[in-house]
């Protein structure tokens, strides 16, 4: 027989579309109160519904957030059925007037994704003691046979709400596949282990954190991207610390920039853009 996948098998779900803006203040400054207004209604009947969480059917949300530090002023996060959504939200806010102020200075693309290291190593393991060649027919029939069944019980973590907290920190990260040590070469076994120590840590803080994994591989320039909601932002720190002792993170993980934000209804919207000190 030959040798079983590497890789584990993963369940795909929502598309994310992160974006990152830097506001035009002088351009703003120098529009006139009926522009300003014109532009804050425009903008604001293209996202309030969206901002809505739907009792029916699948979310399909996005959130605004005011972004903190010199990466930009405003972040707008975009949960969707496809990537064609995506791309019609992205353009619907583009041709608003308010599109105009809105300079980009980040954006990532990804779509949630749940890894299934266990059951892969589980399924493999059977296939194989039944003699089903690796990429067969009835391989293919039995491996899409679990993944529907995980597909559907685990549905509303592959489409879920935007969290409604106060905050959200945003990264994206790699894991290391350097000279020394490479993920990709670790048999799937022991990388089960390590995400299953990794993912032990996370459940700690589920009371007070709600995590959101997307894969991007193929899709954006880092492997994965990671949402962490809270009502308290110092619990960013305090989880991220700790996971990096586990073996995962301390040997094979390796992170990009850090984007945090505060939420921003968008019925204030227009207080946030006002130009009058308060």
């Amino acid at each position: 027989m030959p040798e079983l996948p590497p890789f584990p098998l993963t369940l795909d779900g929502a598309s994310l579309l992160h974006q990152m803006f830097r506001f035009d203040w002088p351009a703003w400054r120098r529009a006139d109160t009926a522009s300003r207004h014109r532009t804050i209604a425009e903008a604001s009947a293209l996202l309030a519904p969206l901002e809505i969480h739907s009792s029916e059917g699948r979310p399909n949300q996005s959130a605004v957030f005011a972004q903190l530090g010199h990466k930009g002023d405003l972040l707008l996060i975009h949960f969707r059925d496809s990537i064609e959504q995506l791309a019609k939200t992205q353009r619907d806010l583009a041709r608003t007037e308010l599109g105009t102020f809105l300079q980009p200075t980040h954006s990532y693309l990804s779509i949630v994704e749940l890894g299934l290291y266990e059951s892969s190593v589980k399924t493999y393991s059977l296939l194989s003691s039944e003699k089903v060649e690796p990429f067969s027919e009835e391989w293919d029939r039995q491996i899409q046979e679990m993944v529907d069944r995980q597909s559907s019980a685990m549905s509303s973590r592959l489409y879920p709400s935007i969290p409604d907290t106060k905050y959200v920190c945003f990264y994206p990260m790699d894991k290391r596949r350097g000279e020394h040590v490479n993920w990709y070469s670790v048999p799937m076994p022991d990388r089960a282990r390590m995400m299953h120590e990794h993912g032990l840590i996370g459940r700690r803080f589920a009371g007070t954190v709600k995590q959101i994994i997307s894969g991007s591989i193929g899709l954006d320039d880092w492997e994965w991207g990671v949402d962490l909601f809270s009502d308290n932002p110092g619990v960013f720190k305090k989880l991220i610390y700790e996971m990096r002792f586990d073996e995962a993170s301390a040997l094979y993980g390796l992170f990009g920039a850090f984007y945090v934000g505060v939420r921003l209804p968008v019925a204030e919207l227009g207080s946030w853009l006002t130009v009058e000190q308060r």
